[in-house]
């Protein structure tokens, strides 16, 4: 709210206009009369300002404040001229032509998700701007509108998924932004912080169930799983000449991800796993029953490689509720090989190696408070190396 003061004996206006305090002063002598003069001549201002119509050459033209306001306005111009690149296209048109770009890049499941994400959340919000007058603003307010968008189960997204959202956006606009000649709006919008990967393995005595409570067809699948921390695209794409019984290895070298087979996402996924006598022997039973002029190794009853989405639906959580287990995702078969290969000793290198890991970083960040001594976690390994004076 802008005021009238008074200065010898003289009126003056003291009001803000855009974030700069504004004093003028008047030749009107301090009086009933002039202050009510200047009290409706203060509303109009303000009332202008509030609408963005206010004109301080109109009011004041022999301000010094007039020539300091439109160089501030020239400079708001020809920023926003440069910011609006007038060749960029809307964004759902360099949407379009981007995604296509891609596809080539890209594996046909990462394409899918991201075409996804597009169509479902970005395009809705954005496709009818013009890619290069998209603000800072309007990211963050896009990326707050995401944390009450219900997930699954009734839960609002996860700050993963979130990040997992944003990241097309913040390709695109950076692509538009080199392509088309204007300024980026993504600066100094970080990434939302994310916990720590949930680990809910299976004990041993929980896998026995498991593996008990499966169907006939899927008894050697999951003591597979369980016994190899093979991905599921990675299972699921498993072929029998990369399975070599006789030297007991499986060489992973091909992910199956919605029914198109495809790369590995690192070089260090590309791996050959020992294999324990448990799952040689599983896969020699295995391989009596299965029909093998079908190259994979696990198939459904129209020998057709497996959907993880059916098998999850129609196998995986009703094998847990026949075991009388809670409800964990089948990711938690690679956990579970991850712990137990931890709980019996072995090295933390071979482990990564066995796991696709290029380093025992990811290893020691996922499964921490599993590297300590699993079966006992109460100091007595310590103890008994001090006791025989630091003999193993």
């Amino acid at each position: 709210m802008g005021s009238i003061n008074v200065k010898n004996n003289k009126l003056y206006l003291d009001f803000r206009y855009k974030g700069q305090r504004c004093r003028e002063y008047t030749q009107l002598i301090d009086n009933s009369s002039n202050r009510r003069r200047l009290g409706q001549l203060l509303k109009n201002i303000e009332a202008e300002i509030t609408l963005g119509t206010f004109d301080y050459a109109k009011y004041f033209p022999k301000s010094k404040k007039v020539e300091k306001f439109a160089v501030l306005a020239e400079r708001k111009r020809k920023a926003k001229a440069y910011f609006e690149s007038p060749d960029a296209p809307r964004l759902n048109e360099f949407a379009e032509i981007w995604l296509s770009e891609k596809q080539i890049e890209w594996r046909k499941g990462h394409y899918e998700d991201v075409d996804g994400i597009l169509r479902k959340y970005i395009i809705p919000m954005f496709g009818s701007k013009k890619i290069s007058a998209i603000t800072k603003q309007q990211i963050l307010s896009f990326r707050s509108t995401l944390a009450k968008v219900p997930g699954r189960k009734g839960k609002v997204l996860s700050p993963s998924r979130i990040n997992h959202i944003m990241t097309p956006l913040r390709m695109m606009l950076n692509e538009a932004a080199e392509r088309y000649e204007f300024t980026s709006p993504w600066k100094n919008i970080k990434a939302l912080k994310v916990g720590r990967t949930e680990v809910d393995p299976f004990n041993l005595q929980e896998v026995e169930l498991v593996i008990q409570s499966a169907t006939v067809n899927f008894k050697a699948y999951y003591i597979t799983r369980f016994f190899t921390g093979l991905r599921t695209s990675e299972i699921d794409g498993l072929m029998w000449k990369d399975v070599d019984l006789k030297n007991k290895t499986i060489t992973v070298n091909q992910s199956l991800v919605r029914g198109e087979l495809s790369d590995l996402k690192t070089e260090g996924s590309y791996r050959v796993v020992m294999l324990p006598d448990r799952v040689v022997e599983a896969l020699i039973e295995h391989k009596k029953t299965s029909v093998l002029k079908y190259k994979y190794v696990f198939t459904n009853t129209k020998h057709q490689p497996l959907n993880y989405q059916v098998v999850s639906r129609s196998v995986w959580y009703p094998t847990l509720r026949k075991a009388g287990l809670r409800p964990r995702n089948p990711y938690q078969t690679r956990h579970t090989y991850a712990t137990l290969l931890l709980a019996s000793g072995e090295s933390p290198e071979w482990i990564a190696n066995q796991m696709g890991h290029t380093t025992t970083t990811m290893l020691f960040r996922v499964y921490s408070r599993y590297v300590p001594n699993l079966t006992r976690r109460d100091g007595s390994a310590f103890e008994r190396f001090l006791q025989q004076g630091g003999d193993l």
